[in-house]
């Protein structure tokens, strides 16, 4: 039987109708439209589906709806605009960090949970944030050079 829950995605509070073992992703992209979550392997095993709920990065593919009520859930949308990119996103551009980009969505969001928690971060530190992601394009040196570039803008070391 379908309920209705009450969270908040990218600042906005939103209220979804949905089955309880229902995974967030399904609400994220079917309901609401939010089509950066990307749904890989649906096994926690590739990343693509990573979200931040309550600044946590988590599994959106196995994240059930009836552990979601209250919860704050952000995704690549939330993070910038084209207009105005977060730095990882602009970043990301400069260092030319993705080919086919399917694995990007979730990486963002691992990398963002990562500088708010570490805004100086080593390169173990980055390679462990994103240990739980698959990338088939070989872009592994990029990604971790945006990263720490990113992270440089962040501080006010470099210009964006």
């Amino acid at each position: 039987m379908p309920e209705t829950y009450k969270l908040t995605i990218n600042g906005v509070a939103r209220e979804v109708v949905a089955g309880a073992a229902l995974p967030l992703i399904y609400v994220l992209r079917n309901e609401l439209g939010l089509m950066g979550t990307r749904y890989g392997c649906g096994l926690e095993q590739c990343g693509s589906c990573m979200v931040l709920i309550d600044g946590e990065p988590s599994y959106a593919c196995t994240r059930a709806m009836d552990s979601m009520a209250g919860r704050d859930v952000r995704t690549v949308e939330g993070m910038g605009t084209v207009a105005a990119p977060h730095p990882l996103q602009q970043a990301f551009i400069d260092e030319q960090a993705g080919q086919c980009g399917y694995c990007l969505s979730g990486i963002l969001i691992s990398a963002m949970a990562l500088l708010e928690r570490n805004p100086d971060p080593s390169r173990a530190h980055i390679t462990a944030a994103l240990d739980g992601h698959l990338c088939r394009c070989g872009a592994h040196e990029r990604i971790i050079r945006a990263i720490g570039r990113a992270a440089a803008v962040m501080r006010g070391e470099e210009r964006p």
